[in-house]
């Protein structure tokens, strides 16, 4: 029901899209208000959030660090576990960042006869959650030659590279399968695996129904419902240039996407971090 709940918001923002944008002529509420609100949104958030972790008084340092740390010449420390100094730091910041390394060292406790508690090494959950972060990071570069021009080279070489198979036409990402995949194997370990779905709450659902209306309305939008893409790049070059306009042959399919897009927008700043990174 936790899961139904969520499931039930993502679709009714999708119908107020499409009833708005598609039947009441609402187009430059969904295409361009809303948008900037969410922008202005998500920035004052973010900043806010940050500002105000900077300032919350932290009682008690609890160093997250396991492994040896410095002490007897003679005892071996581990510097990337237990750092003492800056460059050991820096690495383990940037093996937590970008590598997911303490996810990647994740363990799942089963019972065996006897009763025994039996430890084993869970790397599936780290493999999909890296698989989701690097798509979605992918498909949001890949979307800047919409909002750039001329479209800078990197940022083409990064379309031809996801696109490199040639699968069809339009082109197959490959970031658009890996990325559903990932958004499977993570929505169906949190309704399929008894422990997780007990301490899951609708805010944990939530998040990933909404990324999937993204992907999905993505997806329909470039295979399947055709969209003018030059009337989207004039669409996003206005809102980039604080010139906005809505021309017309636009489908609503897009409004429903971008809808979905700036809802996200909203909902980053509003949301508990903590529950938003269980959610992988």
């Amino acid at each position: 029901m936790k899961a139904m709940y969520s499931l039930i918001l993502v679709i009714a923002l999708i119908l107020l899209a499409m009833i708005g944008a598609g039947n009441l002529g609402m187009e430059y509420l969904f295409g361009v208000i809303i948008p900037y609100l969410a922008v202005l949104v998500f920035v004052v958030g973010f900043v806010s959030r940050v500002v105000g972790w900077g300032k919350s008084a932290v009682p008690f340092r609890i160093p997250t660090t396991c492994g040896q740390g410095k002490s007897f010449p003679w005892i071996k420390q581990n510097k990337l576990e237990n750092p003492s100094s800056t460059w050991g730091v820096v690495g383990r910041m940037f093996f937590e960042v970008f590598l997911f390394r303490s996810l990647f060292r994740n363990t799942k406790m089963e019972m065996h006869e006897g009763p025994r508690v039996v430890y084993s090494s869970s790397k599936w959950l780290w493999l999909f959650a890296i698989l989701f972060h690097y798509t979605f990071l992918v498909i949001f570069l890949r979307h800047m030659r919409f909002f750039t021009e001329p479209v800078p080279f990197p940022f083409e070489m990064l379309d031809r590279m996801d696109g490199m198979l040639q699968i069809g036409v339009p082109v197959l990402y490959l970031s658009s399968v890996i990325i559903l995949v990932a958004l499977a194997y993570l929505l169906l370990r949190r309704l399929l695996v008894p422990s997780i779905r007990y301490i899951s709450l609708p805010s944990d659902y939530f998040p990933l129904f909404l990324i999937i209306g993204v992907v999905v309305t993505g997806i329909l939008m470039r295979y399947f419902l055709k969209t003018d893409i030059m009337a989207v790049k004039e669409m996003t070059m206005g809102l980039v240039t604080f010139k906005p306009v809505t021309p017309d042959g636009i489908g609503v399919i897009f409004f429903i996407h971008l809808f979905l897009v700036s809802v996200l927008l909203f909902y980053f700043p509003s949301a508990n971090l903590c529950t938003w990174g269980e959610y992988s």
